[in-house]
């Protein structure tokens, strides 16, 4: 059996090797290295692909959402709502802006956001709502929407773990996560479903307004060389991974169905034990599986069954240990301990398994075996 690894790129590069390796060259032969005919190519397979009118390409997940926020004209002082149970980089861009975080607490099946708590947060100061599809699923974005339009809020929704997948409005309608609010942000980090080798990003957007405005922030607030329009930042995707993340995306939905597959076998082999909470899918998102997490019984050692584990070569993860609400940079007198107990409890119970889609039948049994020996 080949080793497990939380996230398996060396074997998913050897199935697309050949395409990386010779658009990796062409790259290289051309130097056309940044905004070359690559990102072009990507970003409008890309736009395809999701359905939406712009996909802007930048370097990592989150300079897209500090780039969205700072195309939609905020001032200090005004307040958006994100959740506590998440990591870092939604409210981290949020503070850096001099804006200020406004945290609620997550459902306790889907981990998303607390849409009653999300409605009781809302004040005049509020001016915008950054949902975060976490682990791979959609929020309620129709409720979202909803309440952002009686609100008159901005909704910048974080795909970065959710890249592919559909929410499911009450009529029917299916709609890419990340192309349902103003703006979407998604990252390329090399374990995400979409993942290139390196650092990358992108923002999308149906308007063509923001989308204008998205894409001279992202290049130093410029329109035209040398000319800066606005104040903007250095945020581009490079050619080389530009040609990674196009190789792909054409692979994208089996990826997805990949680990659709190893997410079911988990959780038929995980079913009937009572000290295991399988993930919940949500009726109107389908699941990429960007993480498989576990809620653990108050009974199990986290710490002992990770241990366990690592001494049988199986890696796993906790996303996340901390909320953010209890981390030293974002304590804030507003909140105390208690606050959120669903973020606070998950923080203490989740684990995560290997997901990703080259996981062989071999291995899951091998991974699953381990758990329940051990809990």
């Amino acid at each position: 059996m080949k080793s497990i690894q939380m996230v398996d790129l060396k074997s998913q590069y050897q199935h697309i090797k050949t395409e990386i390796d010779n658009g990796i060259q062409d790259v290289l032969d051309s130097c056309a290295f940044i905004n070359g005919p690559a990102v072009k190519r990507f970003q409008e397979n890309l736009e395809k692909y999701l359905g939406v009118k712009h996909v802007i390409p930048c370097a990592n997940g989150t300079d897209a959402l500090q780039v969205a926020l700072m195309t939609l004209g905020l001032k200090p002082g005004d307040e958006v709502i994100t959740t506590s149970f998440t990591f870092v980089a939604t409210a981290e861009v949020i503070a850096l802006l001099g804006l200020t975080p406004v945290l609620i607490d997550v459902e306790p099946d889907t981990f998303n956001m607390d849409l009653n708590a999300l409605e009781k947060a809302i004040t005049p100061k509020t001016k915008a709502i950054i949902p975060v599809h976490l682990f791979g699923q959609s929020c309620d974005m129709e409720v979202i929407m909803n309440l952002a339009k009686k609100h008159n809020l901005f909704v910048i929704e974080d795909a970065c773990q959710s890249i592919g997948a559909d929410f499911i409005f009450s009529d029917g309608r299916r709609q890419k996560t990340g192309t349902i609010g103003d703006i979407g942000c998604t990252s390329f980090f090399p374990s995400k479903n979409l993942g290139c080798y390196g650092d990358g990003g992108a923002l999308f957007t149906n308007d063509d307004t923001l989308a204008e405005k998205l894409r001279v922030i992202a290049n130093h607030g410029m329109k035209v060389r040398y000319y800066h329009d606005e104040i903007g930042v250095n945020s581009r995707l490079d050619s080389i991974q530009a040609v990674v993340l196009d190789a792909k995306l054409k692979h994208l939905d089996t990826y997805n169905a990949n680990r659709a597959k190893a997410a079911d076998y988990y959780s038929s082999a995980f079913s009937k034990c009572d000290k295991l909470t399988v993930p919940v899918k949500a009726k109107n998102s389908t699941h990429v599986w960007h993480q498989y997490t576990l809620q653990l019984h108050e009974t199990v050692n986290r710490g002992e069954l990770i241990e366990h584990l690592a001494d049988k070569g199986i890696p796993a993860m906790i996303y996340y240990p901390v909320p953010l609400h209890q981390q030293k940079a974002y304590l804030d007198p507003r909140y105390k301990d208690g606050d959120f107990p669903i973020s606070e409890k998950l923080a203490k119970t989740v684990l995560s398994l290997p997901m990703h889609s080259e996981l062989t039948e071999e291995q899951l049994a091998y991974i699953t075996s381990a758990v329940l020996e051990k809990v």
